[in-house]
């Protein structure tokens, strides 16, 4: 088991992050009440034939979002460990229900086999990473836990890195060259981030004699 780290895992970039996801989380929501074919049309066919997956992801996911920057609160861990640990089965319900939806939908994306596979990977690693830190609170390994938290966030915040990729492709090489490399990029390089910050406090500690 790794010792709980000294130094705060997260970066110091932190609040900007922060704030984005809630930005993004909040402007999420207005899918529930615009009409997809305006807002969303890549969507449409899902808004269509299956509008329960749909709207159960576009609704929880934000939700998953807007609680990262409370769930990564040292004050509020520290202070009201009891409403930390409801957030967190909050957290997990979202996940556990978007996820599953969206994995759903990726495999029914009309935007080619690269997208759904890009796509469902995410929904599998974001129900995955979850689970484990869920279990790993559950078994009061909190180090563990955390670490696999920031996997979990990582994945979480795909939503916002998929937002920026998003006008970057449509300028550059168009929609529908970008689309299906930003279904993965806008996770993949997200977990490598997760993983250095993660090792970035392990080898100090894994380096102190014994």
């Amino acid at each position: 088991m790794y010792p709980i780290p000294k130094r705060p895992l997260l970066p110091r970039s932190l609040p900007v992050i922060w704030v984005l996801a809630i930005a993004i989380a909040l402007a999420s929501m207005r899918f529930l009440i615009a009409d997809i074919a305006v807002v969303m049309p890549i969507m449409l066919h899902h808004a269509l034939e299956r509008p329960v997956l749909l709207y159960g992801h576009i609704a929880l996911a934000p939700v998953a979002l807007a609680l990262l920057p409370v769930m990564f609160n040292t004050k509020l861990r520290l202070r009201r460990p009891h409403l930390h640990r409801w957030l967190g089965r909050l957290y997990g319900l979202m996940i556990l229900l978007s996820g599953l939806s969206g994995f759903f939908l990726a495999l029914q994306t009309e935007e080619g086999p690269v997208a759904a596979a890009g796509l469902a990977g995410l929904a599998f690693a974001w129900l995955s990473t979850t689970a484990v830190a869920v279990y790993l609170a559950i078994q009061r390994d909190i180090s563990a836990h955390r670490r696999w938290m920031i996997r979990s966030a990582a994945l979480t915040l795909a939503a916002v890195t998929l937002r920026l990729y998003l006008p970057i492709g449509e300028l550059t090489v168009g929609f529908d060259t970008a689309y299906p490399l930003i279904c993965w990029a806008c996770w993949v390089p997200n977990m490598f981030v997760a993983e250095w910050l993660i090792r970035r406090e392990i080898a100090p500690s894994s380096a102190q004699p014994a």
